[in-house]
């Protein structure tokens, strides 16, 4: 099992897979219909753009077995030193640590690049996810319930943030007011 930078060329259609599996098949992801190649490549761009990483984990054959991402909280400048995270494992990949590994790893990049507070929106349904989140530190912050509706029942968002010593030195240089 090897942890690599994720592109769109080689890990894109299997990304795709990942997710639109969860979302018909789980209430991982609170979206009804499956997302497209041209959402897959707008996605990438966007993390292009901002810096954020795209990291996946494949198998001995090079397989992907599980992906994670961080992305822009909020939009307001004065978010930049928090981020949310995403994590998805294959469904036939799951309960073996890959989840762990990538979290692991994702923690490590967000505290190059000098993140403060990673948040994790997760359904209160999905144990294993929160679990994973717990077990590397996260901590339940607020559940906002009946945040969602999907396979006819109103469902409950949790969210779970980890706090970072990162960074050194935070500052208000450069933000602009609107």
């Amino acid at each position: 099992m090897e942890i690599v930078h994720c592109t769109l060329g080689r890990h894109g259609e299997a990304m795709l897979e990942i997710v639109n599996e969860a979302i018909l098949n789980s209430t991982a992801v609170y979206d009804y219909h499956p997302r497209s190649m041209n959402g897959m490549r707008n996605w990438f761009a966007v993390k292009e753009t901002a810096g954020f990483p795209v990291i996946g984990m494949e198998g001995p054959q090079g397989q992907l077995l599980g992906f994670a991402s961080y992305g822009t909280f909020r939009a307001w400048p004065a978010y930049r030193y928090t981020v949310e995270t995403s994590v998805y494992i294959h469904h036939h990949a799951r309960g073996k640590g890959h989840g762990h590994h990538l979290m692991h790893e994702l923690i490590k990049l967000a505290r190059m690049q000098q993140v403060h507070t990673l948040v994790a929106c997760i359904d209160m349904q999905n144990k294993a996810s929160i679990r994973l989140h717990e077990k590397l530190g996260f901590t339940c912050s607020g559940i906002i319930r009946e945040a969602g509706y999907k396979f006819g029942q109103w469902l409950d968002a949790g969210f779970f943030q980890l706090i970072l010593d990162t960074p050194a030195n935070p500052d208000e240089a450069g933000l602009e007011t609107t």
